[in-house]
């Protein structure tokens, strides 16, 4: 009796060790998955971050000035829709001021951002700010602007600090006057800019030099 029990004694331990074997190789195997599944993922996302295209920044930057609802009076009774002031330039000398209306914000928004690069106009820089003084009108307003030393800053606000800012200029003063209407001051800002004149066209048409002139 003592030998059959050692015998099965024997073979219990046996399939104990076989099981706890086969149980070991499949933790093992499972930790294997388990580690390779991150890199494989990783893998992928690498991939797809390698994949992805980087779209080029635009030179061009777009300022809302203004955002308001009007009601158009029609035929069996009102219209409300949404008017938008943009202003867009690239801060290389390049500027304009778009207005355009829709029913919906986002589409007056780009709709205006349209009509200002339609509009675009060159401001002559001189060292960070304009030539000379000038003054410019649209309907019942008007903007007064001076030139001003390096550091003084944009001295302006409202529109017509983002038509300067998006033209480039560094150093200005200015002066709104007459109607408080932003579409106004843009447009004042706008036609005095308009009509600055840079130094060597005005030599050309004295038949003077540069050295002449400034002197």
């Amino acid at each position: 009796m003592s030998e059959e029990k050692l015998e099965t004694q024997v073979e219990e331990t046996a399939v104990e060790t076989e099981e706890t074997a086969e149980a070991a190789v499949e933790e093992t195997v499972a930790e294997e998955v388990v580690t390779e599944l991150p890199a494989k993922k990783q893998r992928s996302r690498k991939k797809k971050v390698e994949t992805q295209e980087v779209k080029p920044e635009s030179e061009w930057k777009e300022q809302v000035v203004q955002i308001r609802r009007v009601t158009k009076v029609v035929k069996g009774g009102k219209k409300l829709s949404f008017r938008a002031i943009v202003i867009v330039g690239n801060q290389k000398g390049q500027v304009g001021v778009g207005c355009a209306k829709a029913s919906e914000v986002i589409i007056a928004i780009q709709k205006a951002i349209a009509d200002g690069r339609k509009n675009l106009i060159t401001v002559p820089i001189f060292k960070t700010t304009i030539p000379h003084p000038i003054t410019g009108r649209s309907g019942a307003g008007a903007v007064m602007l001076r030139p001003a030393s390096q550091g003084t800053g944009i001295i302006a606000g409202g529109a017509v600090r983002s038509v300067l800012e998006l033209a480039g200029i560094e150093n200005i003063l200015s002066k709104s006057l007459g109607s408080k209407s932003p579409l106004n001051a843009a447009n004042a800002t706008l036609e005095a800019l308009k009509s600055l004149r840079p130094f060597h066209e005005v030599a050309k048409k004295r038949g003077l030099t540069m050295a002449e002139l400034l002197n």
